[in-house]
């Protein structure tokens, strides 16, 4: 989609309502409500952050989303894909601060580009005892990606009418975070395989972009 149209829809999000779980639970794998019920007190004390859907233009003026790829690591979010932010910290005014700020540092695109146009449905995740908080924004200028070479992998450029199409939703064996393995439903976008919160948050968008097409 031509970024100048995607504009013209965008502008009319605010409008509809959020699918919220809806949305969500068609990409939550299966074993999401056991957790959910087995991490009940630790969801008491669940830690925030903020994310960030980045919507913006390629130099051909067509509209792009960018995720990433975390690095390798001892942790739970080892080499997995995801959205640009990060937990909050004593310095941020808000979770949205959070977001927008760790999309500065983890990717590069400078604070004063994004505009955030709406706060999406947050998100719990059990292996990090996380409640992450996602918002939806863009930037009209083409980014330059500076890449944090301390936690990314690579940046991920997902073209609008890709991350749209229903031919990129599949099921995919993966190995959980509990050392099992299990089918769990799945977009496949620039050939990775991406599930969990992350295709959970990114469910909401498409179902919430989709009523503006």
């Amino acid at each position: 989609m031509n970024f100048d149209e995607f504009l013209i829809r965008i502008s009319k999000i605010k409008n509809i309502p959020l699918p919220a779980e809806v949305s969500q639970f068609k990409m939550a794998p299966p074993f999401r409500k056991e957790l959910l019920q087995k991490n009940k007190e630790a969801i008491k004390y669940a830690k925030k952050a903020g994310v960030l859907a980045l919507f913006y233009p390629d130099i051909t003026q067509q509209t792009k989303l960018v995720l990433i790829l975390r690095k390798s690591y001892e942790g739970v979010h080892s080499a997995q894909v995801g959205f640009p932010g990060g937990k909050l910290e004593l310095n941020d005014e808000s979770l949205e601060h959070a977001a927008v700020r760790e999309t500065y540092e983890e990717i590069g695109v400078p604070v004063h580009d994004i505009k955030v146009i709406t706060q999406l449905t947050e998100v719990y995740i059990p292996p990090s005892n996380f409640y992450v908080q996602p918002y939806l924004g863009f930037s009209i200028n083409t980014p330059n990606f500076i890449k944090d070479e301390n936690e990314v992998e690579a940046i991920i450029e997902i073209p609008f009418d890709h991350f749209i199409d229903d031919e990129m939703v599949i099921l995919k064996r993966v190995s959980t975070s509990y050392n099992v393995e299990v089918e769990v439903p799945a977009f496949s976008l620039n050939g990775h395989v991406v599930w969990g919160a992350t295709a959970m948050i990114l469910s909401e968008i498409k179902d919430l972009l989709k009523q503006l097409l």
